[in-house]
């Protein structure tokens, strides 16, 4: 843990501490060690710390250019594609937070106590699905709390069930904004419970979750590339009644020479309850930066059940034989026929606030799923 002594002059940093931890009659205390007491101009060469201290040596390079869309948005100094096959820039910040610098999901899927950090809301934007449930709940809650312009809201709340919040995220995951889903539907695994009072007080006290899409890059049939973004999975299915056989490379080094099979699917953590768990793949912890690579239905190779990949690994799934055992690619319901080619990659560029309430959010409800009968 860095700190940093400044003078009247805020260009200046006289002094730049680290923490050292000791063990001292079976109780933990905190010494500091000074690394360098000397005056340096902030942005100048000589304002890095010594290249023999190597826990700081990341640190001392000229910084990138700061890249980001709005305000609440995780800023990504090298804001490379996902397909990128280079080495992902060191440099994340998140300006969301007060002093948070990360660039692994750990240090950012979960941030108790938001008023801690945030105003309470003011502007709610209410989105209903059709059901009766929904548009009731959406009636009692505009007379309530008013509904502002989603563009100039604070937070977005859904009423629905979880198709209706992917709809949600999908059509709000570039605006930044927290996303609160309340259960007015089928199925509410994405959702809290609902209750008209007190949506005020929920909102402020309520746990965020930032989840990060897949990006789906298919090349079909007639040359065409199209991309879509999926919250939950990218699926390959067979179009007919034929088998797919499929070609697997991850990070471009073939893995499995050809599947069997009805399809293949790549989940987020997020989606690992949805189609994933459906096909007998593993239910993967919110916070675990980890992919789930799961087949549909094998045929060849009998005994492979799929794959835990890291989240930063590009997956690349080839068609055997397109023209004769033609494929399809949907990434969540954005449907691509007749590939010949799909790239998947999780989108880290892209997050995705999701608002859960206290004891129950999405590790939780996770957790639970893996000990349901």
């Amino acid at each position: 843990m860095l700190l940093g002594g400044l003078s009247r002059d805020p260009g200046v940093v006289f002094a730049i501490d680290v923490f050292h931890w000791q063990n001292h009659e079976s109780r933990r205390r905190i010494t500091m060690e000074f690394f360098d007491r000397a005056s340096y101009r902030v942005g100048h060469r000589d304002a890095g710390l010594n290249d023999h201290h190597g826990l700081f040596s990341p640190l001392d390079f000229p910084l990138p250019p700061i890249v980001r869309d709005h305000a609440r948005q995780n800023i990504d100094a090298s804001r490379e594609s996902p397909f990128d096959d280079r080495t992902p820039s060191s440099l994340r910040l998140d300006n969301r937070w007060p002093s948070r610098i990360d660039e692994h999901r750990t240090f950012h899927s979960q941030v108790p106590q938001m008023s801690q950090y945030l105003k309470r809301f003011q502007q709610i934007a209410l989105i209903a699905s059709r059901t009766p449930e929904a548009r009731d709940a959406y009636v009692r809650l505009e007379k309530r709390y008013g509904n502002a312009d989603p563009a100039k809201a604070d937070v977005i709340v859904a009423l629905g069930g979880d198709g209706l919040m992917l709809q949600t995220l999908h059509k709000f995951m570039n605006s930044g904004k927290p996303i609160y889903g309340m259960h007015r539907g089928t199925v509410g695994f994405l959702m809290n419970e609902f209750a008209e009072e007190s949506l005020a007080e929920r909102l402020a006290n309520a746990h965020i979750t930032v989840i990060h899409p897949l990006a789906m890059r298919a090349h079909d049939a007639h040359g065409r590339i199209q991309e879509h973004r999926a919250i939950n999975e990218v699926s390959l299915f067979r179009q007919s009644a034929q088998a797919a056989h499929l070609r697997i490379l991850i990070d471009g080094q073939e893995r499995l020479a050809e599947l069997i099979a009805d399809g293949v699917l790549v989940a987020t953590p997020a989606g690992s309850t949805a189609y994933n768990l459906s096909v007998q793949g593993p239910i993967i912890p919110i916070n675990a930066p980890l992919l789930a690579l799961t087949p549909i239905s094998p045929f060849r190779p009998r005994r492979w059940r799929g794959a835990l990949l890291p989240n930063r690994a590009k997956v690349t799934i080839e068609v055997i034989d397109a023209n004769k055992r033609p494929v399809a690619a949907v990434a969540d319901h954005d449907e691509v026929r007749s590939v010949h080619s799909v790239d998947i990659a999780m989108d880290h560029n892209i997050s995705i606030n999701m608002l859960f309430d206290p004891g129950h959010n999405l590790d939780e409800r996770i957790l639970r799923e893996q000990f349901g009968f």
